[in-house]
């Protein structure tokens, strides 16, 4: 029996009956890429539970869209203005009509293709997601866009490369062959054990000061004893 549009809308499955149908990264190098990126952002943003990421999770918009089973999942997005809490996938009719605010895909051999054209044209015309951005572990290919008017128009680096996300408040650029986040100041944003390691090396450092500080006041003391100067 073929449904109308009317019976197959009185029919869609709510969030609880969608979960994700993406096919698995296509190396290690990309899913440590794509950690990369969850990490980071959560460590930055850890006191915040209004944004959800979604990571290599399938979005589910249309009911055109189920009846052709083409499923369409981003390797990265971001929604912001919304609760932070666990899902089997991104549901657009159960999220307010909420689509991302932000997507990233990571390029490989078998997805290039798709990324540069048919992807960029359904985030341009279909989600109308402010910011998209796509990057090659591989290759270090790495290009952002962002909306203006129905178009996406090329997000031009500045001098360290790196491009910057209205979206985030970050720039997102290469170093050391990873694509990561930058702050409007120029540091890098770490990940949860760059950050332990971090404040490990800052404790060490004062530390260090206070023994020298220490070291300086007895080698003080001393040459005042010598001179019969008391030491208050």
């Amino acid at each position: 029996m073929v449904l109308t549009p009317q019976q197959f809308d009185a029919i869609m499955p709510d969030a609880s009956q969608l979960y994700s149908d993406e096919p698995e990264m296509e190396s290690s190098l990309h899913y440590a890429q794509l950690l990369l990126l969850v990490t980071c952002l959560e460590w930055l943003w850890r006191d915040r539970n209004d944004y959800f990421i979604g990571a290599n999770l399938t979005i589910y918009f249309s009911r055109q869209q189920l009846r052709n089973k083409d499923f369409r999942g981003p390797d990265f997005f971001l929604v912001k203005q919304t609760q932070k809490r666990p899902r089997n996938s991104w549901v657009v009719w159960e999220e307010d009509g909420k689509y991302p605010n932000l997507i990233i895909e990571l390029l490989s051999n078998s997805t290039a293709d798709t990324d540069r054209n048919l992807k960029k044209t359904l985030y341009q015309d279909r989600f109308h997601t402010p910011e998209y951005f796509w990057f090659s572990p591989d290759t270090l290919e790495f290009a952002g866009f962002k909306l203006v008017g129905s178009e996406y128009q090329e997000i031009s680096p500045n001098a360290n490369g790196w491009r910057w996300s209205q979206e985030l408040g970050l720039y997102l650029g290469i170093d050391a062959g990873k694509l990561r986040y930058f702050t409007t100041e120029g540091n890098l944003v770490p990940t949860p054990e760059e950050a332990a390691l971090q404040a490990q090396l800052e404790l060490e450092r004062q530390s260090l000061e206070l023994e020298q500080e220490r070291q300086r006041a007895e080698r003080l003391a001393e040459r005042l004893r010598l001179l019969g100067v008391e030491d208050e």
